[in-house]
């Protein structure tokens, strides 16, 4: 359980999170995950990093429960925190990052994988944010990432979901594959990522990175603030105390 980094052939690094039952992340949980991919790419001797995860999904987010037992604003803080860094360590990364996701990709795997520089899911992968479900704000900047703006606009507002096949279409996701292929699939486009030189990599990732359209990191930072100012009014409370009425996970 938690986060561990492997190195299953040369100049590839696999970062996987394992938060059972459904990999929804304690504060702790993020920070750890951003020092793994930070770490990961200042190695020299990677090239690439791959992005996965254990058990039922690939991320359902915060974990929220942790949220309700603090009497005051420190876990929600830290959760604000703690998944902007995350977030940033894998768009930051010195290499490129290739996401592996099955299951939910929920709330802030949506931040890990629209940060990504490629994804690769199984074909039970399903994506999308349900914050206003769950008396929060956060992480449309990474889902415009991955889908048309309009379509992020009706999939924010109402919590459905994308299927992998859908996000396929749109561009988004490299390659869908049948769950048990889905980490061969990742490391065979990693590897052939890896196959290129390091340093140029890494010139092209801080190239490709300095002429995004969108500063992903101010502009989630900016978002979060609704998401606190919705808590100092009451009404995350209000809608977060319903939450897992419905026996839904995370």
């Amino acid at each position: 359980m938690g986060v561990s980094t492997a190195s299953p052939e040369k100049g590839i690094a696999v970062v996987t999170v394992d938060f059972p039952p459904v990999n929804a992340l304690p504060v702790q949980g993020w920070y750890d995950l951003a020092a793994a991919v930070t770490a990961s790419g200042r190695d020299h001797g990677v090239c690439c990093v791959v992005l996965a995860a254990g058990g039922r999904g690939f991320n359902a987010g915060v974990d929220i429960k942790e949220i309700q037992r603090d009497r005051g604003h420190d876990a929600l803080i830290g959760a604000n925190r703690g998944c902007d860094a995350a977030f940033s360590a894998v768009y930051d990364c010195e290499v490129p990052v290739v996401a592996a996701v099955h299951g939910h990709c929920l709330g802030g795997g949506i931040g890990l994988a629209g940060n990504a520089d490629a994804i690769v899911a199984s074909d039970d992968a399903v994506f999308g944010l349900p914050e206003l479900d769950r008396g929060a704000l956060g992480a449309a900047t990474h889902l415009s990432r991955l889908v048309p703006q309009h379509l992020m606009r009706a999939l924010y507002y109402t919590s459905r979901t994308a299927t992998a096949g859908e996000l396929h279409r749109h561009g988004s996701v490299w390659r869908v594959v049948p769950r048990g292929e889905l980490l061969g699939a990742a490391l065979e486009l990693a590897r052939e990522i890896a196959a290129k030189d390091g340093s140029l990599l890494r010139l092209a990732k801080a190239a490709i990175n300095g002429i995004d359209p969108v500063d992903v990191r101010r502009s989630y930072r900016f978002e979060q603030g609704f998401t606190f100012e919705a808590n100092l009014s009451g009404v995350a409370d209000r809608v977060r105390n319903t939450f897992g009425s419905e026996g839904k996970a995370s």
